[in-house]
């Protein structure tokens, strides 16, 4: 049985998502880590994930039902072609911590960066 919150309450300053499923089950999911582990096929590479970075100053910009089962997030870089299932969402909010530290130790295994400055490739002559 999937896992339904209670309330959904998007923090545009904040850039956060929060889902609350119950009086002491409440998590903040930040629009950069959301983004980075978008559900979409752009993201998920059909099995092979293809690593986000320079996502740090990404924002959530709306979020929509996708029928009983999942949310559709748009985020200000153009992204919104991932459903986030409940169940998706739910792993998320309670595996955040983990995930987000795979996040970075992939970041950095890759040479790559949080910031998108940094994310681009400078040329000079």
């Amino acid at each position: 049985m999937s896992r339904i919150p209670t309330a959904i309450n998007l923090h545009k300053a904040s850039k956060t998502l929060t889902l609350t499923y119950g009086p002491d089950e409440v998590y903040a999911l930040p629009a950069e880590f959301l983004r980075v582990h978008s559900p979409s096929a752009e993201v998920q590479g059909h099995g092979n994930p293809v690593l986000q970075y320079g996502k740090l100053h990404v924002a959530l910009v709306g979020l929509e039902p996708a029928g009983q089962y999942a949310l559709k997030l748009t985020f200000d870089d153009g992204h919104d072609s991932g459903l986030y299932s409940w169940d998706y969402l739910y792993e998320l909010a309670t595996r955040r911590d983990s995930l987000w530290e795979e996040y970075l130790q992939a970041l950095h295994a890759a040479g790559k960066s949080r910031d998108p400055v940094e994310s681009v490739v400078k040329f000079v002559p």
